[in-house]
């Protein structure tokens, strides 16, 4: 059976200190065909070939699978630039063999159960940043993967096992008193309308973004912790 692991925020090679043998142990007993989600900020696709190359190089040395949704602190224009491809019913971006980008919007059937990606969130760090740098408007979903992640939930009747975003739908983030709760945006709005409007039917809602460890009701806030699913 394929086992799923997923945890938060790794920045590149700044928080991938969990996933090392000494703190993930599970990791000894698994192959290429189990995997580990990261809940986004990811980094280790930064347009810096030295860098990417040894973070991309580390994650396939690693014996499993790596997926990861992309949150605000990522270079979106060199995601962007890989080729789509079609991956277990929805579109990826292929970095390596085994590290793959879940892009936003898709449903995902892994091992008989589905997984509902949208990634991207709001830099409230950006005024410190430079567009195209180091940071990019791209961390915000275009209308078209809004409307194309609302058609892939409708074609399962909006009901998926689990959804893996960056930030938390508003009303939720609020609730569980997180640092940038009180930052709407079009991201947060539409994660909330997933609930208030569309009635998504989920087991569980998984995210990263806020540094915290913490769980309310099915939603799960996760960065230090690398939790099986």
């Amino acid at each position: 059976m394929t086992r799923i692991f997923i945890t938060g925020d790794t920045h590149g090679d700044y928080d991938w200190n969990k996933l090392n043998t000494t703190y993930f142990t599970e990791q000894k007993q698994l192959t290429k065909d189990d995997y580990v989600i990261i809940a986004g900020d990811f980094g280790g696709v930064w347009g810096m070939d030295r860098t990417d190359k040894y973070i991309i190089k580390t994650y396939e040395n690693r014996n499993f699978t790596t997926l990861f949704v992309d949150g605000n602190h990522e270079n979106h224009d060199a995601l962007d630039r890989y080729p789509v491809e079609e991956w277990h019913g929805g579109k990826i971006h292929r970095i390596s063999d085994t590290v793959i980008h879940l892009m936003r919007g898709q449903v995902y059937e892994i091992d008989g159960r589905t997984f509902f990606t949208m990634g991207g969130a709001q830099s409230t760090d950006k005024m410190c940043r430079k567009e195209g740098v180091s940071w990019w408007a791209r961390e915000i979903p275009s209308d078209e993967e809004f409307d194309e992640a609302i058609r892939n939930l409708e074609k399962h009747d909006f009901k998926v096992n689990y959804i893996v975003t960056h930030c938390a739908p508003e009303n939720y983030a609020f609730y569980m008193q997180m640092e940038y709760s009180r930052k709407f945006n079009r991201l947060t709005e539409f994660l909330s309308s997933l609930i208030t409007e569309y009635n998504v039917d989920f087991d569980g809602w998984y995210f990263g973004h806020y540094h915290e460890d913490t769980n309310f009701d099915k939603f799960h806030c996760l960065y230090q912790r690398v939790i099986e699913i």
